[in-house]
Order: structure tokens, then sequence, then C-alpha cells
């Protein structure tokens, strides 16, 4: 191990190239995962109920276009149970089929809406990870003698 003020830089330095590979490997698999969400999405084909507070008729293929539709699918769920939940129906209530479905498509849009929040938050981490590797980078330049040299150049200059 070297004891010149050379060793602890390189360190540095080396410890910010495999941060900034590390966030950039974040961002990759962020990105990779919205746009792999987002195509299984649109080839479903669904669109926003037409009754839609909001972007009725546009196609799911986003995190706010997928909960605007799980939302709609309660809403129409609830208007065909009498506002009763699967749990509320009986057992032999023919209705109870229709507010399982409403369950299960909510449920599935809902996991999109997450997968969405966790590909999002993966390429914000991704991102401070690159940040922090390449302050750590120029802390590092900065640290070497060679650095300190030019340092002490310039400051004897003015």
């Amino acid at each position: 191990m070297s004891n010149s003020p050379a060793g602890p830089a390189k360190k540095v330095r080396a410890l910010g190239l495999v941060t900034i590979v590390i966030g950039l490997i974040f961002v990759v698999a962020g990105a990779v995962t919205w746009g792999m969400v987002s195509t299984k999405l649109a080839a479903e084909k669904i669109t926003v109920s037409a009754d839609a507070p909001m972007l009725a008729g546009a196609p799911v293929t986003g995190p706010i276009e997928a909960y605007i539709q799980a939302d709609m699918i309660n809403h129409h769920a609830l208007a065909a149970t009498d506002g009763k939940t699967y749990a509320e129906l009986g057992k032999d209530d023919p209705l109870r089929q229709t507010a399982m479905t409403g369950s299960f498509l909510r449920a599935s849009l809902f996991t999109s809406v997450i997968a969405f929040g966790v590909a999002l938050f993966a390429v914000g981490v991704g991102v401070i990870a690159i940040l922090i590797g390449w302050a750590l980078r120029l802390t590092g330049a900065s640290a070497s003698p060679a650095a300190a040299a030019v340092q002490e150049r310039v400051a004897a200059a003015e």
C-alpha cells in the first residue's frame, strides 16, 4: 500500500468510477423497465373509459392513464353491484363475479403503476449515483500531487 498522496487519490477516483458505473446500470435498468411495462400495457390496447374525469379515450401506456382507468373500473364495478364490494356480496350473488373481475383488473393496473414508480426510482437513484461518482472523481483528481502542484503555481502567480 502506498503512503504517497497519490494512493488515496487513485482510490477515490476508482471509487468514483465504480459509483458512476453502478449509477449507469440503475438508469438503464429503470429505463428498460419503464419501456417494457409501457409496451406491455400498449399491447393490451386498453383505453381510458369515455366517462373518466380526464384523459378519456387515451390509450393506457403510462402510470397516469393506468391509475385513472383502475379508478374507473372500480367506479363501474361498484355501480354494477349497487355499491357493494366483492367481500360484501353473498357467495351465490351473480354480481360477485363482476366485482371479482373488477378487483382483478384494478390490481393488474395498480401493479403496473407500482412498476412505473420503481422504474422511476431506479433512474433517480442512478442519476444520484452518477453525480456522486463524478464528484468523487473530481475530488480524487484535485487531491493528486500533480493537481496540487498546479494549484500552487496558480496561487504563486497571483
